[in-house]
């Protein structure tokens, strides 16, 4: 009998630690699966979020923002960049050594006379250039005529400077304007749908809010772009103008020691 009780007793054992061993395995490798899965979920969200480039991100925008307005204001953009490097250009070819050529024409009023210093404003390039020779073309004529023949053509000279300037302010005050435009529609489409469905939800005004301020937006930066490009134009053309006057003071000094 009692090697029968030992032999139960040792089966009972066995089969109770095999049991128990069999449930701690299982929730080993439930744990160890709910560690790997926690662990990817981790992963996954510590995993930086795919970013598009610059580009990229100004393409979805403006395609976002819609093919009307934002057509119309990168048109503006264009137009505006064109005539302002253009008059850039003109500017910096307008640009003198107001020094050197006074300094030439005097030297050449001293050693040729009239026509020798015509030669040398023939020569030189730019808007000072110009009314030095028409200054000189009227001293025939006697100083005051050739005082009012350079003030009269240093007028002409500061139009050319200026020439389609004005147009550069237009689409500086345009494109803000078409930008609040699309706002001001983008929000009646908003309202249209809330109307149409009958409830306020967020998602039927959420993109028509968001075409109304890409469209400000994007104006907005038009303008800033435009007028950066408009104010370095203005001084330039200021700078110019001022060179021109002493240009001018100049010249008049001179011929009146040449008559002399």
């Amino acid at each position: 009998m009692k090697r029968l009780f030992s032999l139960l007793a040792i089966t009972g054992m066995m089969a109770f630690g095999t049991t128990n061993a069999t449930t701690i395995a299982n929730s080993t490798t439930a744990v160890t699966a709910i560690n790997t899965t926690q662990e990817e979920a981790t992963d996954a969200a510590a995993a930086p979020a795919e970013t598009l480039g610059f580009h990229q991100e100004l393409k979805k925008r403006f395609i976002e923002g819609g093919a009307g307005f934002m057509g119309i204001v990168l048109l503006c953009l264009i137009l505006g960049l064109a005539i302002a490097i253009e008059r850039i250009i003109f500017l910096n070819l307008s640009t003198t050594n107001t020094k050197k050529l006074t300094q030439n024409v005097e030297d050449a009023l001293s050693s040729g006379g009239v026509e020798a210093a015509k030669e040398v404003c023939r020569n030189t390039k730019g808007p000072i250039a110009s009314i030095y020779y028409q200054g000189l073309d009227r001293t025939d004529e006697g100083i005051e005529a050739a005082e009012k023949a350079v003030v009269a053509y240093g007028g002409v000279q500061m139009g050319q400077l200026e020439k389609n300037v004005s147009w550069i302010s237009l689409f500086i005050a345009l494109a803000p304007m078409l930008g609040f435009m699309g706002t001001v529609i983008g929000m009646i489409q908003a309202f249209d749908k809330i109307e149409a469905a009958g409830d306020m939800q967020p998602s039927l005004v959420a993109g028509g809010i968001k075409v109304a301020l890409l469209t400000t937006v994007f104006g907005l930066i038009v303008a800033i772009i435009l007028q950066i490009f408009y104010n370095y134009i203005i001084a330039k053309i200021d700078s110019i103008v001022n060179d021109m006057e002493d240009a001018s003071i100049t010249l008049m000094d001179l011929l009146i020691r040449n008559k002399k």
